[in-house]
């Protein structure tokens, strides 16, 4: 099974901690040339100097403000000159605020729409060039199993994330005869500093020790216990890799089996 990735350019979006860091951390052990791209520059100094380097390898780290689609873009066009072609991308930003949907201030729907779809697009316009140039491209969206099954208390997200899926099986049907592959990966609980905030949350308001509220939590999960972020960047590597060019379009959970639909 081909997994070489080595004189391929990867961009790895919000990749300073948790899940977007393991991938870039994956595709480097992989032999990518990895740029690293979120708001936090030392963070991303300090993962940049945690990747792989068979010795030909070059790494960079990028920044700018997801919650801003045109500072994104501008920080993408300056690093463009410097590498100009990406055949892997990973469009992976922090989610929404929890709340219901129906009290949610339509500026809320805005916010997540430019941070996740806006973004995503704009990113994956300026790299489809270069990915078809090269005869070969995977762009790789993190969203949510909720794009399956809407999950409670997350109105905003469950909304959003359900319009990036739509576009990526649009964009997959658009650029398959390019030798373009996209696919979205969808995180379950997975141990980051996200599930850490969200389950303390949780434990407050249901009056529940976090160490009761976690147990809780993994009785729904068949496997019983949460993801690690390596577990969930193993699926995005193969994903990013050349054994994986018949997959396009789909959405993979990575959630030890929580999602109960098909």
């Amino acid at each position: 099974m081909n997994l070489n990735l080595e004189n391929k350019n990867a961009l790895v979006c919000g990749s300073s901690q948790g899940m977007g860091k393991a991938i870039a951390i994956e595709l480097a052990k992989m032999g990518a040339n990895v740029t690293l791209f979120a708001r936090n520059l030392d963070k991303l100094n300090e993962v940049k100097a945690e990747l792989a380097n068979n010795g030909s390898q070059e790494h960079f780290a990028i920044c700018a403000d997801f919650s801003s689609p045109d500072e994104v873009s501008r920080a993408l066009d300056d690093h463009l000159t410097v590498v100009p072609q990406f055949e892997i991308l990973i469009n992976n930003t922090g989610g929404p605020a929890p709340g219901p949907a129906n009290t949610s201030e339509s500026s809320a729907f805005l916010a997540a729409f430019n941070q996740h779809l806006i973004n995503n697009h704009q990113i994956a316009q300026r790299v489809i060039g270069g990915m078809k140039k090269a005869g070969y491209g995977r762009i790789i969206n993190v969203i949510s199993t909720s794009v399956k099954q809407p999950l409670p208390n997350l109105g905003v997200s469950n909304t959003v994330r359900g319009a990036v899926a739509s576009w990526a099986k649009t964009m997959a049907n658009e650029l398959g005869p390019f030798g373009i592959t996209v696919n979205n990966v969808l995180p379950g609980a997975t141990n980051t500093v996200r599930l850490e905030s969200i389950i303390k949350n949780k434990a407050t308001k249901m009056g529940l020790t976090i160490a009761e509220m976690e147990e809780e939590e993994k009785s729904i999960i068949p496997m019983r216990r949460f993801g690690e972020a390596e577990e969930f960047a193993n699926a995005c590597a193969f994903l990013a890799s050349p054994a994986a060019g018949y997959i396009t379009g789909v959405n993979l959970p990575v959630d030890g089996g929580r999602t109960s639909c098909l």
